[in-house]
């Protein structure tokens, strides 16, 4: 999948927000709206919410909360004005562990007790690294980020168990280095990279065969650096078999009000919440 975000990568998350609800933009959000933090998202009967809860409190780094939303599907800590059953460029629907459908919009299956969650999203931290002269290649490439189920297994809470699935970003050993460097700061947005340049190690075969998004070019003087996803969820939602559950397509974040340099506080908030 190619797609230009060059229109918006200075635009106003609500304006982008918005033209995600007119249905004009439904491709992956990755680099737009500069500086600005964004989420994945999971949305849970209510039975269901407090056992992932837990889950996500014993998988920090795979699973980090930025906000829970009850009540209405409205935001409030990542933005007035959002609102997670339309602002999101695509979702998945799971249906006992299978997705059964792929919408742009999903407010007619929000019922009264239902539960959502905002995770923290790894492209909130690319900003850094393109800051600091690091490449992002599936921005480069227009593509979506490439990620892998890894043999990593999650602490397991209730129903909710599984792999931990990652995300790939090939970079040079020394950019690594930088790339380590500036994510280790960062735990609300997964931290610092599990692995580096061995990616059998955590199960991953073929770095050229993504479980989720597409591949990007890796030069030969590149190592793939793999981070915690939050598309993990994906992968223990299979497990799970719930009767109904539904997540953004791995890939297509909420794009929120929350400034990057912002998001330290507010995770700092939602662990005192908790």
């Amino acid at each position: 999948m190619a797609f230009d975000i060059t229109p918006y990568i200075d635009m106003k998350p609500s304006a982008v927000r918005k033209l995600i609800r007119e249905g004009k933009i439904d491709f992956p959000t990755a680099g737009m709206c500069r500086g600005y933090a964004q989420a994945n998202l999971v949305i849970l009967p209510g039975e269901y919410a407090a056992d992932f809860e837990r889950y996500a409190e014993k998988n920090p780094f795979a699973c980090p909360v930025l906000e829970v939303i009850k009540g209405s599907p409205d935001t409030h800590a990542m933005g007035e004005g959002g609102n997670i059953c339309s602002d999101v460029p695509r979702y998945w629907v799971y249906e006992n562990g299978a997705v059964t459908k792929e919408l742009t919009d999903v407010s007619s299956y929000w019922k009264e007790g239902y539960v959502g969650f905002l995770i923290g999203c790894s492209f909130s931290f690319e900003e850094a690294l393109m800051t600091a002269g690091v490449p992002v290649r599936h921005i480069e490439m227009k593509r979506n980020v490439p990620m892998f189920k890894t043999n990593i297994q999650t602490e397991p809470v209730g129903p909710f168990a599984g792999p931990m699935v990652c995300s790939m970003r090939p970079m040079t050993p020394e950019q690594a280095k930088k790339a380590y460097d500036i994510t280790v700061k960062m735990p609300n947005v997964h931290g610092a990279p599990v692995q580096i340049g061995e990616p059998e190690k955590i199960g991953v075969r073929d770095v050229m065969k993504p479980d989720y998004g597409d591949a990007v070019r890796i030069a030969p003087d590149e190592t793939p650096v793999f981070w915690s996803s939050p598309a993990t969820i994906q992968a223990v939602l299979r497990f799970a078999k719930l009767p109904l559950a539904i997540t953004e397509t791995p890939g297509f974040p909420l794009v929120s009000d929350i400034r990057n340099a912002a998001l330290p506080e507010l995770f700092k908030k939602e662990k005192a919440r908790v």
